[in-house]
């Protein structure tokens, strides 16, 4: 479809002809790059704060790993650094798909590279938001995490592949299903489209990605299978520390996640109530967010960078202690050990203890 735009060029008219999706194009670049609502600028902020967390995460694993290298003590510790490494992409994946979410990220950094991106192609991206965010980031970040605790207790080292694939066991049904009911759901005329619906498209074409009530339903019974198996976890672990800071430690675990994401499964509930459009559906979109957000945040401060800034500064005095020993001929008797020695005997006694509770 073709229509005459006129432009004034030196003191004449001059009829040009446009393609009508050219118009469109040219009004969705220059639309302005301010933010839908406050929501999405909570979102964004969020996000990146969680990038730079992650991005910390993963430079204290490959700091750890290349440490140990030269330090046998720092081994035990970083026994299962593939499993955080995986906890901490898993978190930056569902992170970046979070993103797609947004239409203010799909205009202003997608759009550039994809001039192509109309309608249908931002709902299809709706679509993939919702399989790849409840459907497998985040159950497998999430199981992840509850490896990452239940291999704190055992004697024996599990291997990574386990970690691989107990994750693989656990989210790959759950995708696929939520891959189903998302593309070839058989009872899609059936449902009303309010159950349904994974996007709305507003009258200036803009897309706005909702949650499908069935694909909610699927989340809220993981949540409910996932918080069980993790009470029960965490009893195991505190039934047998006897040590107060990795208490405190397992107790806000606990906490947050068994708060968080029951929050997060109610609030997916509650969306059923509202259209996208409504900006109360922004407020419950955003709980959604954040529950998810405060459980991967802790994950990977308390099971991620915690241990392996103990098990550094551990295995700093433990490499001093190897250093001096080499000289241990030559030097004369010790003399008697002072307080402060007995302190740290006990600091290093608790840190071994830590590392049979959160090794990796």
């Amino acid at each position: 479809m073709y229509v005459d735009t006129y432009i004034i060029n030196q003191k004449h008219y001059k009829p040009i002809k446009i393609e009508h999706h050219h118009i469109r194009s040219m009004l969705f670049m220059n639309a302005s790059p301010v933010l839908n609502s406050t929501f999405d600028l909570t979102t964004v902020i969020f996000i990146s704060a969680l990038t730079v967390l992650s991005v910390l995460s993963l430079c204290f694993i490959f700091h750890l790993r290349f440490k140990s290298k030269s330090l046998t003590f720092l081994q035990n510790f970083n026994s299962l650094w593939t499993v955080r490494f995986l906890l901490v992409l898993f978190i930056f994946f569902w992170s970046i798909v979070e993103l797609l979410r947004l239409p203010f990220f799909r205009r202003r950094y997608l759009y550039p590279f994809l001039p192509a991106l109309g309608t249908s192609e931002q709902t299809h991206l709706c679509k993939i938001s919702v399989v790849l965010s409840l459907g497998f980031f985040e159950p497998a970040f999430l199981v992840t995490l509850l490896f990452l605790l239940n291999a704190s207790i055992t004697k024996k080292t599990p291997k990574d592949s386990w970690a691989i694939t107990f994750v693989l066991v656990t989210c790959v049904p759950l995708f696929i299903l939520h891959g189903l009911l998302v593309y070839f759901n058989p009872l899609e005329n059936q449902i009303p489209i309010l159950l349904r619906q994974h996007s709305v498209v507003l009258e200036d074409e803009t897309v706005l990605c909702a949650f499908p009530f069935l694909n909610s339903v699927v989340f809220a019974a993981f949540g409910a299978a996932y918080c069980t198996w993790f009470l029960f976890s965490c009893w195991r672990v505190l039934s047998l520390v006897i040590n107060k800071n990795l208490r405190i430690r397992i107790y806000a675990l606990g906490t947050v996640v068994l708060v968080a994401l029951p929050l997060q499964v109610v609030s997916l509930a509650f969306t059923v109530l509202w259209t996208p459009e409504d900006e109360i559906y922004g407020v419950v979109s955003l709980v959604v967010f954040l529950g998810a957000f405060c459980c991967a945040v802790t994950g990977e401060g308390i099971l991620v960078i915690k241990p392996i800034s103990d098990a550094l500064e551990a295995g700093s005095h433990c490499g001093c202690s190897w250093s001096g020993s080499r000289r241990q001929e030559s030097l004369p008797p010790p003399p008697p050990p002072r307080l402060e020695e007995t302190k740290m005997e006990e600091r290093d006694g608790d840190v071994d203890l830590e590392d049979g509770l959160l090794r990796g």
